[in-house]
C-alpha cells in the first residue's frame, strides 16, 4: 500500500510539473516543449531544424519553421542566440508557404556581427537598428506585442519602438516590399524560424504566447 500510494504521488507530481512547464499565469502558454517539434512544420524538402539542450537549432540551407496556429493579436516572448558570423530571423503574420522566402508577414531580425549591417531588433525592410543590442553566441529576449494595426518590439526588456503600419488607415507603403496585399499587421498569419545558410546558427528556446482579445 505504501509503495502504490508512492508511486501514486510519484505521478501527481510529474503531472504537475508537466503542468507548470507548459503554462504560466496570465494567458502565457510556452508553444515549445523543449523536446521535441511537435507542433511546428518545416516548409522546406528537408528538415532545417533540430531540438538540442532545449533549444530549436538551425541548420544547413534556408529553411523556415512556422508554428502551425494562425494568430492575429498576441505577444511573444522568446529567448535567441545566433553564431559569430550568423543571420537569422523571427517572422510574424507570414501566410504558410512550401518553399522559398516568407513573401508576407513581418520579418524582426536577428543578427549581431554578419555583414548585412541591419541587426536585430530590426523590422526587416521598415525600421533599420545598425547596432546590435547583444553579442555573438549570447542569449537574448525577443518580446512582441502585435495588436491591431501596431507591433511593439522589445529586446531584452528594453522598448525598441512601436511601429504603427500606415496601410491600416490607407497609407502609403514604405517601399516596393511592402503592399497592400503581403504585409498588414492586423492580417491572421504564422510565427516562423528563419535558417538563413549553413554559416549561421539561430537558436531558440523558452518559447511563450499569449493570445490578446480581438
Amino acid at each position: 500500500m505504501k509503495r502504490t500510494l508512492t508511486m501514486m504521488l510519484t505521478v501527481l507530481a510529474l503531472v504537475l510539473t508537466t503542468s507548470i512547464v507548459w503554462s504560466q499565469e496570465d494567458g502565457w502558454v510556452k508553444i515549445f516543449n523543449g523536446e521535441n517539434l511537435d507542433g511546428w512544420k518545416s516548409n522546406e524538402k528537408y528538415q532545417g531544424f533540430d531540438v538540442k539542450n532545449g533549444a530549436i537549432v538551425g541548420k544547413g540551407n534556408r529553411n523556415h519553421l512556422y508554428f502551425m496556429e494562425e494568430l492575429k493579436n498576441f505577444e511573444l516572448k522568446m529567448d535567441v542566440k545566433i553564431s559569430a558570423g550568423g543571420n537569422s530571423g523571427v517572422y510574424v503574420k507570414s501566410q504558410w508557404q512550401d518553399e522559398s522566402w516568407p513573401v508576407t508577414g513581418f520579418e524582426l531580425q536577428v543578427n549581431a556581427s554578419h555583414g548585412d549591417p541591419v541587426k536585430t531588433g530590426s523590422l526587416y525592410n521598415i525600421i533599420k537598428i545598425f547596432q546590435a543590442p547583444h553579442g555573438d553566441d549570447e542569449w537574448f529576449n525577443y518580446h512582441l506585442i502585435l495588436k491591431g494595426n501596431t507591433l511593439e518590439v522589445r529586446v531584452n526588456g528594453k522598448l525598441l519602438y512601436t511601429y504603427v503600419d500606415p496601410l491600416e488607415k490607407g497609407g502609403v507603403p514604405q517601399n516596393e516590399n511592402i503592399t497592400e496585399q503581403n504585409k498588414r499587421i492586423s492580417q491572421k498569419g504564422y510565427i516562423a524560424l528563419q535558417q538563413h545558410d549553413p554559416k549561421s546558427i539561430p537558436e531558440f528556446k523558452n518559447i511563450f504566447l499569449k493570445k490578446l482579445p480581438d
